[in-house]
């Protein structure tokens, strides 16, 4: 059973590594900068990658993707498939086989019992995992025995390496997390800033939002490994000034999620102290509209467009309007130069799953205000449209950061020549992107009408992805607000699509679905693409054996070394 590989056709550029010739912990310490401070070493409880990256350093997923989208096992002893046993024939189950010999960083043993646990951990209705699309039809999980896990689904499942695969579904210890099942799980300060891992470090400091101290794992599987002593995670500042520390005063050794001008970030790499790495795999900047009535004054419970639709983004025709107005071209040209290509399709690849959409890319101001004229929206004596003696006035929020910030501006332009009213908000990605259940301001509760991030795949077939748009995954209170359908989209002809989907096994009849959904979904205007950017990141001339992947950043962190 072959993965489509996830840059396929995409083009990478990494630096490539070479093997390590230091011994554990000889190479000091290895220096990382992101502007999106982790605020928790909890994937589970993550609200987005400046989370799911730090922990990756730490905890372990059965297998992981590697820099071509090729599945590859880590704590897993071989990957499960058809072929091998692993997989059943009938595709209704999966079967891993741990490697022998694993140790926690505290030194006790890694079982079946562990991975049994995590599933129990996330699978919980009221613990408000984010990775809990990765079980969606999961039957049970079992140990058959000390080394070996057994996956049954509830239905036959044609991609089975959903859990236990990648940065967002590592396989936590049961020892550490008993007590943290339901509600209880974000109430475990301890196990969720100071989790005990397989990986290569282990925290030995945490500031929440802050910074992340880490030392080399003594209990990790190669000896030899890793060759750094030990991880400086400083969070804070913006993409500018990370890309300033790797690229111009080499305080750092990495800074990822650059999304500077590319102009300026060239001119920083002519210096000759660092090294640029742009990979086009699934990134893609997006408008999200919110359906449900904004108010916090609404009993949180009952945020759904059934009970409180929004009570001027439920009609379509305004949503449409919205994205007629938008000059995607124009967004990515001057937000990302060659980094970034306009797009209307929110999976813009793998090739074979990419539809192609390109209706949204002529900006048609006339036709915006021609379909706000037919909803009824009416121009005030301020030029601002008014409808039932109601202002058509939006708050629109994002991250603090140069492009976006500037994207705002011109698009609340944009919309002002359409009629509309915009307030524009910014908050420090460690606020927006927070897993804390009792913040107002995290991207998942969506007090305001429109948010703007980058959206993605994190894994070589989409079917999961597209998942996450279904009735089900929208955040609620007795979730902790976890859950990825933002815009609290619903459609049972969308559901009833990826139900199909995972019923479907050849690649080209899942290619045609995938592209119906993501046809569905862009017509819906629930949620707006904008430009198809690359991963931007940066390294210095003295880190060796870094390597860009579709999982974690820091996916091989353990082949990290000190260049002489």
């Amino acid at each position: 059973m072959r993965m489509v590989s996830l840059l396929a056709g995409a083009g990478v550029a990494s630096l490539v590594a070479t093997p390590a010739l230091a011994e554990r912990g000889t190479d000091g310490v290895v220096n990382i900068l992101s502007w999106q401070a982790p605020s928790i070493m909890n994937p589970y409880l993550s609200g987005g990658e400046k989370d799911t990256d730090a922990a990756s350093l730490v905890l372990e997923p059965l297998a992981s993707y590697d820099e071509n989208g090729e599945l590859f096992p880590r704590l897993a002893a071989e990957i499960p498939t058809v072929e091998n046993g692993g997989v059943a024939k009938d595709l209704k189950s999966i079967t891993w086989k741990l490697k022998p010999g694993l140790k926690w960083s505290d030194g006790t043993t890694v079982t079946a019992k562990d991975v049994v646990f995590t599933a129990n951990y996330c699978m919980d209705p009221k613990g408000g995992c984010a990775a809990l699309a990765r079980f969606q039809g999961v039957d049970k999980v079992e140990a058959l025995d000390d080394l070996t896990v057994k996956v049954t689904f509830k239905e036959l499942t044609v991609v089975p390496y959903t859990l236990f695969v990648a940065m967002w579904s590592p396989i936590i210890q049961a020892k550490q997390f008993a007590d943290c099942l339901g509600t209880k799980a974000p109430t475990c300060t301890e196990a969720n800033f100071y989790p005990v891992g397989t990986g290569p470090f282990v925290v030995a400091n945490f500031k929440p939002n802050d910074a992340v101290q880490l030392k080399a794992n003594p209990n990790y599987r190669d000896p030899n490994k890793p060759a750094f002593a030990g991880v400086n995670f400083k969070g804070g500042g913006d993409a500018l000034g990370a890309a300033r520390a790797v690229l111009q005063t080499s305080e750092y050794d990495y800074a990822g999620m650059l999304q500077v001008a590319p102009d300026v970030l060239s001119k920083m790499e002519k210096g000759g102290k660092g090294k640029l790495l742009s990979v086009f795999g699934t990134n893609v900047e997006t408008l999200f509209m919110n359906l449900t009535d904004p108010s916090a004054s609404l009993p949180p419970e009952e945020r759904s467009t059934d009970k409180h639709p929004h009570p001027i983004l439920s009609d379509v025709r305004v949503r449409q309007a919205l994205s007629m107005a938008l000059d995607r071209a124009r967004l990515s040209e001057i937000g990302y130069g060659s980094m970034g290509k306009p797009t209307c399709d929110f999976v813009p690849a793998p090739p074979i799953f990419a539809a192609g959409n390109t209706e949204c890319l002529k900006q048609d101001i006339p036709g915006a205000v021609k379909l706000l004229d037919e909803a009824g929206w009416k121009p005030g004596p301020d030029g601002i449209r008014e409808k039932d003696s109601k202002k058509l006035k939006l708050t629109f929020v994002t991250t603090t950061n140069a492009t976006r910030n500037q994207f705002q501006a011109i698009i609340k332009q944009w919309w002002h020549e359409i009629g509309v009213d915009v307030e524009l908000r910014s908050l420090d990605a460690s606020v927006f992107f927070s897993s804390d259940p009792s913040s107002p301001d995290t991207y998942q509760k969506f007090y305001a009408d429109v948010q703007m991030w980058t959206n993605y795949s994190d894994a070589p077939d989409p079917g999961e992805y597209v998942a996450t748009y279904t009735c089900n995954k929208a955040p609620l209170p007795d979730k902790q607000w976890q859950g990825s359908n933002v815009p609290r989209y619903c459609d049972t002809n969308y559901d009833a699509l990826v139900k199909e989907l995972g019923k479907t096994a050849a690649i080209e009849k899942r290619a045609e679905i995938v592209k119906k959904l993501n046809t569905i979904l862009s017509d819906s205007y629930a949620i707006m693409p904008l430009v198809w950017r690359s991963s931007v990141s940066a390294t210095s001339k003295t880190l060796g054996g870094y390597v860009g992947s579709g999982d974690s950043r820091f996916w091989n962190a353990q082949d990290w070394y000190r260049r002489k």
